[in-house]
This record gives C-alpha cells, structure tokens and sequence, in this order.
C-alpha cells in the first residue's frame, strides 16, 4: 500500500543536520541527546500528505512511500528551513534587554517578541542578535518510516486539532451530513478559516454549533 496526497498517516522520524539530531519521536534517542523538550509527550505523529504539517521537503517526499518501510532522505536548505537571511541580524540597543531585565552575552539563545534569537556580540551598548532559524541554510537528513494508514475520522480530526488548534475540543461526527460538529462557539471564526483547507483533507464541512459546551 502507497500514501496517496490527503492520507492521514502515522509516523515515526528522526532529523539530523550536520550528523545532529535536532528532533525525534524517539523516546529514547531524545533522551541521548538532551533534546529541549518534553520527554512524555514524544511520540509519532499523525500528519495529512500533502498538507504542509511537515517541512516541504519532507512533505514532498511523503507521497507515493509504503507503509512500514524504511526510508532516508536529503533535504536542501530551500526545502528545510530556508537560507539565512542577512536581514534577520540585527543592532539592538541594550537599553532594550535591561528593560526586559536580560543580560546577553555572546552564544545565548532567548526570546524576544515571540521569536527565538541568538546573541552574537555584546559592545559598547549594542547588542547584535540573529534572529535566523538556527537550522537555516543547513542540509538536513530525515529517517522515517510510515507506521500505519489512519481512517478513524475521529483520529483525523484531533490530528488536525492538535498541528493548527494546538488542543483539543469537543465534537461530534455527522456522518449522514459529513459535517463535523464542534461544541465550543469560542472557536468559530477559527474554525470557518480553516473549513475550507480542513474539507478539501478529509471532505466533510467544519461547524460550531449553537450551543456552548465544556471544553475537553
């Protein structure tokens, strides 16, 4: 059996640059490698081929592959997570970081408007910060294999939750309408952006219906 744009599968992987791991669903490897992450919620994901939940050259290669293979692919800079861009290094005052009661110094990554940057130099006030993903304009290496098929709808759903939602929510499946029901209005105009790309994946229409219920 071949995946097919639009399946939902479950997989496993492990993604390396320059022969270092920088994500797995492995427990165990991520254990090895000190990984910066939550060591329980590791595990392998749930993605729709063709659906860009994956970098796009890993996405792209998605198609066509067997269930229970496995399989290595190379992925260039373009395709992973882009060139670095001489415009994402910036000066910054320091006045901005004492504000933020920081205090840079060369090497460290943090957190500045919600993007992730690394300080490169510290002097005479000034602050230097490349705000480039640290995996950009490198080659990466995925291993990954295609664990199972999915057609639960209810497990396409919550794989669709947890990638664009980032949680989950209470619905219901209407199979005789091929609507899917949610049951909390708070989510609404998240839901009637995503209806169209979300049925076009699994071809039933997303709705909130009228009523409010308890959030899962």
């Amino acid at each position: 059996m071949k995946t097919k744009k639009n399946d939902f599968v479950e997989i496993e992987f492990t993604g390396k640059a320059n022969d270092q791991i920088f994500d797995t669903t492995n427990k165990k490897q991520a254990e090895q490698m000190n990984l910066q992450v939550d060591i329980k919620n590791i595990k392998p994901i749930i993605v729709s081929v063709g659906n860009q939940m994956l970098l796009k050259g890993f996405d792209d290669e998605l198609e066509g592959k067997e269930i229970g293979k496995k399989y290595l692919i190379h992925i260039l800079p373009e395709q992973a997570f882009g060139k670095r861009d001489p415009k994402l290094i910036k000066t910054m005052p320091m006045r901005i970081f004492r504000e933020k009661e920081m205090n840079p110094i060369p090497g460290m990554t943090l957190q500045l408007d919600n993007y992730i940057a690394k300080v490169l130099s510290v002097s005479g006030g000034r602050v230097i910060v490349d705000f480039n993903n640290p995996l950009a304009g490198k080659e990466v290496d995925y291993d990954f294999k295609i664990l199972r098929k999915i057609t639960s709808i209810k497990e396409k759903i919550n794989a669709l939750q947890d990638f664009f939602f980032k949680q989950r929510f209470e619905f219901d499946i209407d199979e005789k309408n091929k609507k899917i029901l949610f049951k909390d209005a708070k989510i609404k105009p998240l839901v009637q952006m995503m209806n169209q790309k979300f049925k076009d994946m699994i071809e039933f229409d997303f709705e909130v219906e009228a009523n409010t219920a308890k959030q899962r």
